[in-house]
């Protein structure tokens, strides 16, 4: 008996020492924010922020704005989930929370927690709008009065186009969201996640947007992705959504492996937008191809100035094919006028010279009638000395009829 207890003492010690590493395993399973700071490096820079910590500033234009560039909204379990066209839109849309700089523009500050979108929604007769949460607002808060966002942070749209997919085409112009959000209530409905112990803000009801937009809305299945990115497909999102720790397996909090100084960090207005990567995310494999996109935008205008180019020389060619012609004609009128001329001459050597002055005059100038009337008293004495000239004929017939009399 003793020896049996002394057995089974010895099992439960086994199973406990068995039992402990795979919990802390399972814990260790997930990853750090160093998944963060090397899978966003490439598209953008990690800057020191005051009250914040490390930060994350994108590579875009002066255009953008979080959950409202390059992308669009569908319906998952977990609400309204939003699907970004950026190669790295998996994390900063779906972690953490964004706030605005007037000098450097918008900003995320990374947080552990996976949610469908951090936005908080309201909705106006004719209109549905978000604005993305500022980092340390908790949902319960964002629903309060005491909670508010800067008008020109909301993005609205018509109620019917909400769920397009793309939505960035139906934008309602900011300057009139302060109208619209003074006819607007906070869409204070929410989803638990009880696999993550989280809470999500859902946004509208399905049945509502269905109703308005007069299509049927299927949920879009989630399905974890074993590596960073997003692909939608078939009715499918996968995503990469790890359980993500603040400190590292060391117990220590990463940091990013290349920090620039905020005073170096450029405006919005002075980033160019098209050195960022191009998106290699197939998300939206089975959409139609709408926004070639934002950076379809520099490229294409250089194309067309290329195809200008080959066009400016057919419009001069015309032109001097067209003075071409028209030497050729010139010169086709002043022909005759040589030719004649060369037929004078030689007629003048060849004929008599009554029949040769007399096309002269007409032929050569036309129009100066006087002048041919003139001629022929300046020439009358000429032709009086060759008249002998015919009479010679005569002359030398009768030599030579007296030659043959004398024969």
């Amino acid at each position: 008996m003793r020896y049996l207890k002394i057995f089974i003492l010895l099992v439960a010690l086994n199973m406990c020492a068995w039992l402990i590493p795979q919990e802390v395993s399972a814990q260790q399973g997930g990853v750090s924010f160093g998944v963060f700071y090397n899978e966003l490096s490439p598209y953008g820079q990690w800057v020191d922020y005051p009250g914040y910590g490390y930060v994350w500033i994108p590579s875009t234009g002066p255009d953008f704005a979080p959950y409202s560039s390059n992308g669009h909204w569908i319906l998952t379990d977990y609400g309204w989930t939003w699907v970004s066209d950026y190669p790295w839109g998996w994390a900063p849309f779906h972690y953490g929370r964004w706030d605005y700089d007037d000098s450097y523009g918008w900003f995320w500050v990374p947080d552990n927690e996976w949610g469908p979108a951090w936005v908080l929604w309201r909705r106006s007769p004719g209109y549905y709008g978000w604005a993305p949460m500022r980092p340390g607002i908790s949902i319960s808060v964002s629903f309060g009065s005491g909670y508010t966002v800067p008008n020109d942070r909301w993005r609205f749209v018509r109620d019917r186009d909400f769920s397009r997919t793309n939505v960035n085409h139906y934008y309602i112009n900011r300057t009139n969201n302060s109208t619209i959000i003074k006819n607007s209530s906070v869409i204070n409905r929410t989803y638990t996640d009880q696999s993550r112990h989280s809470t999500y803000v859902s946004g509208p009801e399905r049945a509502d947007v269905q109703k308005i937009t007069g299509r049927t809305i299927q949920p879009i299945v989630i399905h974890d992705n074993d590596k960073p990115g997003q692909n939608l497909k078939n009715g499918q999102l996968q995503i990469y959504r790890p359980q993500v720790q603040m400190n590292g397996e060391n117990g220590q909090r990463p940091m990013p492996s290349k920090v620039v100084n905020l005073k170096d960090v450029k405006r919005p207005s002075e980033r160019n937008a098209t050195n960022q990567i191009p998106n290699v995310n197939p998300a939206n494999n089975n959409r139609p191809v709408v926004q070639p996109a934002r950076p379809i935008n520099v490229a294409p205008v250089i194309n067309n100035r290329q195809k200008e180019q080959p066009v400016r020389p057919t419009k001069v060619t015309p032109a001097i094919n067209n003075r071409q012609n028209v030497q050729p004609a010139r010169s086709t009128i002043i022909t005759p006028a040589i030719n004649n001329r060369r037929k004078i001459q030689s007629t003048r050597s060849v004929n008599s010279p009554k029949k040769v002055q007399p096309p002269r005059s007409r032929d050569v100038n036309p129009s100066r009638s006087s002048g041919n009337v003139k001629q022929p008293q300046k020439v009358t004495p000429r032709m009086e000395n060759i008249e002998p000239r015919p009479s010679q004929p005569k002359t030398n017939e009768g030599e030579k009829g007296q030659g043959k009399r004398e024969r």
